[in-house]
């Protein structure tokens, strides 16, 4: 312990400690590593380093009040009233929080009230609406390591989406992007190098939980099924290690089991299409290259999204992060927008506008956190379904299917209904939660407070007839009860039963054994009325419960409903056509547009956007691209990735027609940024994506490679740019889209027959201006018109001239040149590698994890004499 632990906690004897702080002592040491919010009356108090944690984090008042075992008792609070927006404050900074409630009696014995925790708050368990983004998930994900393989098991515990998968360490990075975690759970010191860059808070959790049993156990009990075969998730065993630690991080932090976690989904690489990290990135699906993110942002997310209500939004963004490979789901997907486009689904729209967050109220019932007037939205939502239902199209299977999925059981609406007053109070501890007629003894203890102004008028009035003092009140106030006041020069009148209560400086207050008896019974019928409340509200979450099922089926019909509405009011606001699918490889874009560039055209007034074509199929495979500087080369690049993406998840797509073969991967090298913080230059970035690109693409995959090589000499980056492109066409044989400013370059299609020169149009005026035409056409261009773009950017005028002089004599150097380099000879062969060495086989031979102590000797002893007998 250190000297500053020593002297925020002074003593571990808790004898030594006021009563309260020993009760607050033994609430922190079983949760060391989280804020303690200790609730005392109006307020939560933290104590010693989490005060000061706090102070630090919040900017909130730090003081030393009293003193605890001869310490000075450092302290800081939040009101209770204001908690929510403290803890989404922490969550955001990746902190965790600990609820200390007041569960006893204030009063019912000696020493403090009892408190105890009632949920562990933390960035990737959250379930408070206020505390998350409406419009993206929050995911909790656990990692299991064997080697290089890891097992991963993710939950949302506000929609309980329970997930499994196995990967590579190349794979993990893809996986993280993909998910997006708010927290990772991982043993101590295996926090792997991909989840550096993320945001997600990260928790260490004990060895002993990452258990591969103890996880398989967890999850058949979870889904109450005997074996995890049906999910096709018996054979995962990492997996299962990682679901160990995940299922019972979740399970201490809510205090109760995940009752409304029923479901699980297996995902796996092979099932999905391919996105790295830098494909996320580069493409901004989620968020810009400068790491804007939001409904405003030029986003391709945010270009879909207008869905009308948050599940439709995270079930669109799940949609854009995992697309599949197989073709089934997009194509009934494509089904259901051809349907609601023609039947019309502005109606839809509009009934969607009115639906709750129904997932997330679900989860919250199941949890016993949901608040009166969530229950109220989720009542509103299901009366609506009917008409929600009938503004549905049919006729096609996915609608057809969605919309018997919108029928959960009428019992639910009917609870909701019969109990619920027409509109509750925000929190159960107000009160005029349970509606009026739903239960008698609660109305009869209603009436007696609803009585109590009738009783007062009258009694004030029999008081002033029987003591003939005319400014005589009968009051109430919080602090005194009920009261009779007289003013101080009437004093003297009051008849001999009034019992004085308190003195004023210009009044006297009294109470009457009439007065007093009827405090008595108001306050405590206010207070059974409050208790009885709650239990009737307990009384309606146990009826639900059995309803949660089907009240989650249509929760997530609703989302796919949405997102398919907003799918189809984007596909008919901008444009867009529907793609088709065919079997043999091919990318056959006509009239293909970047939806994200032209919308922003489009609303800047910036003119229209100019289409273009691409073509590839099994003799075109590469387009090596050219042209000038900010004509387009990469927004050409990006619209084609964009249409293949959009077209995978099921949406329309951004073109006059397109035809689609199969595609398994989007790999993109765009663009010029360094990691320092990871010891990597631009060009070792570069170099590093790159190669990722070279050893993970297939003939499946779509390949952006945009201006390779640049971040090195001329000649080492022309030389790796022709290496590069000369291996995405033999080996990967992959749909490649080439930019490059190296004219050398388009020389390759003359030696590889799948490659064919494009570039983007430019044409310089009579004052040596350039003008982009941004248009695609055949062939290679004749030049990059760099310096025109420097004088766009406003370089001084001394600088432009001297480039021009530079430049004419470089291109007079290189036209004299008589020397001319094969860039694309076939690469020189390989070194023969030599044959392994009895000590090398034996070596390889060897598993360490598998020796006891023993055996390891004796393996040393083997490798030593085989030493001896080396050449």
């Amino acid at each position: 312990m250190t000297a500053a632990t020593a002297t925020e906690l002074p003593t571990a004897d808790l004898s030594r400690h006021s009563p309260m702080m020993a009760q607050y002592l033994r609430i922190k040491a079983e949760h060391p590593q989280t804020l303690v919010l200790f609730r005392m009356g109006d307020f939560y108090e933290l104590f010693w380093d989490d005060a000061r944690k706090a102070h630090r984090l919040l900017d909130i008042t730090l003081t030393t009040r009293g003193t605890s075992a001869g310490e000075p008792v450092v302290m800081a609070g939040v009101p209770v009233h204001a908690v929510e927006t403290y803890l989404g404050r922490l969550l955001r900074l990746g902190e965790s929080v600990a609820i200390a409630e007041q569960v006893g009696e204030v009063g019912a014995g000696k020493g403090p009230v009892e408190r105890k925790v009632v949920r562990v708050v933390t960035p990737g368990t959250v379930t408070d609406s206020e505390l998350m983004n409406e419009r993206a998930e929050t995911l909790l994900l656990a990692l299991a390591r064997q080697r290089s393989t890891w097992g991963l098991a993710w939950l949302g515990l506000a929609s309980g989406r329970l997930g499994l998968s196995e990967c590579t360490e190349a794979e993990l990075a893809t996986w993280l992007a993909r998910l997006d975690p708010a927290e990772i759970l991982v043993e101590r010191d295996e926090l792997p190098a991909a989840a550096l860059p993320l945001r997600a808070a990260r928790t260490t959790r004990p060895a002993w939980q990452f258990d591969a049993a103890l996880g398989e156990r967890k999850l058949r009990e979870l889904l109450k099924v005997a074996t995890l075969a049906g999910y096709d998730a018996a054979e995962l065993p990492l997996a299962h290690a990682a679901a160990a630690a995940l299922l019972s991080y979740a399970e201490h932090t809510q205090g109760q089991a995940l009752a409304h976690v029923g479901t699980l989904r297996v995902e796996r690489a092979s099932e999905l299409v391919d996105l790295p990290p830098a494909t996320v990135r580069n493409l901004e699906l989620l968020q810009t290259l400068r790491g804007d993110s939001g409904p405003d942002a030029p986003t391709l997310l945010a270009l879909l999204d207008t869905c009308r209500s948050g599940m439709g939004s995270r079930a669109l963004r799940h949609w854009l992060t995992h697309p599949p490979r197989e073709r089934a789901s997009a194509t009934q997907r494509h089904a259901a927008l051809a349907r609601l486009i023609a039947a019309g689904f502005a109606a839809l729209r509009e009934r969607l506008r009115e639906v709750s967050d129904v997932e997330r109220i679900v989860a919250r019932i199941a949890l016993r956190q949901v608040r009166p007037r969530e229950l109220a939205g989720l009542r509103a939502t299901l009366a609506g379904l009917p008409a929600l239902r009938a503004a549905t199209p049919a006729g096609c299977a996915l609608l057809d299917t969605l919309h018997a999925a919108l029928q959960p059981p009428p019992q639910a609406h009917a609870l909701l209904a019969a109990t619920l007053a027409e509109e509750p109070a925000p929190a159960l501890r107000e009160g005029g939660v349970i509606a009026a007629g739903f239960d008698a003894a609660l109305d009869e203890l209603r009436g007696i407070a609803t009585n109590c102004d009738a009783f007062l008028l009258d009694l004030e009035a029999r008081e002033r007839a029987r003591t003939a003092i005319a400014n005589l009140r009968v009051q109430f106030n919080k602090v005194h009860g009920f009261y009779i006041e007289v003013s101080a020069g009437q004093k003297d009148r009051v008849p001999a039963d009034y019992q004085r209560r308190q003195t004023l400086k210009n009044a006297e207050r009294f109470v009457t054994p009439e007065l007093k008896a009827f405090e008595d019974r108001a306050l405590s019928a206010q207070e059974r009325a409050l208790a009885r409340e709650k239990w009737l509200y307990e009384q309606l979450l146990d009826a639900l419960q059995p309803l949660l099922p089907a009240l989650a089926e249509a929760a997530r019909a609703l989302a796919a409903l949405d997102a398919l509405a907003a799918l189809a009011e984007r596909a008919t606001t901008l444009g867009w056509c529907a793609p088709q699918f065919v079997a043999h490889p091919c990318i056959d874009i006509e009239a293909g547009r970047h939806p994200v560039v032209e919308a922003r055209l489009q609303q800047t007034g910036g003119g229209a956007f100019i289409a273009n074509h691409c073509r590839l199929d099994a003799k075109t495979r590469m387009l090596v691209i050219t042209g000038p500087n900010m004509g387009g080369k990469s927004t050409y690049m990006r619209q084609v990735a964009l249409i293949v993406l959009l077209a995978a998840i099921g949406s329309y797509v951004p073109a006059g027609a397109c035809r689609l073969g199969p595609i398994d991967a989007i790999h993109t090298r765009i663009g010029a940024a360094d990691d320092l913080a990871n010891a990597q230059s631009t060009f070792m970035l570069e170099m590093t994506e790159a190669s990722a690109i070279l050893h993970g693409a297939g003939e499946h995959s779509l390949v952006l490679m945009d201006e390779i090589g640049r971040g090195t000499s001329t000649y080492d980056g022309l030389a790796l740019a022709g290496a590069i492109a000369s291996h995405l066409h033999d080996r990967c044989r992959a749909f490649t889209l080439f930019a490059t400013h190296y004219f050398e370059l388009t020389a390759l299609p003359e030696k590889h027959p799948h490659a064919v020169n494009v570039h983007v149009s430019a044409v310089e005026g009579a004052g040596r201006d350039i003008v982009f035409l941004h248009q695609i056409e055949a062939g290679p261009a004749s030049r990059s018109y760099g310096v025109q773009v420097a004088q766009l950017a406003g370089m001084p005028a001394a600088v432009i001239r001297q480039a021009r002089a530079t430049l004419e004599a470089f291109e007079a150097r290189q036209r004299a040149a008589s020397a001319q380099i094969d860039l694309f000879a076939l690469p020189p062969p390989a070194a023969a590698v030599p044959a392994p060495s009895p000590l090398e086989d034996a070596l390889a031979e060897l598993d360490p994890d598998a020796l006891t102590p023993r055996a390891a000797l004796e393996a040393l002893y083997r490798l030593k004499a085989l030493t001896r007998v080396q050449p």
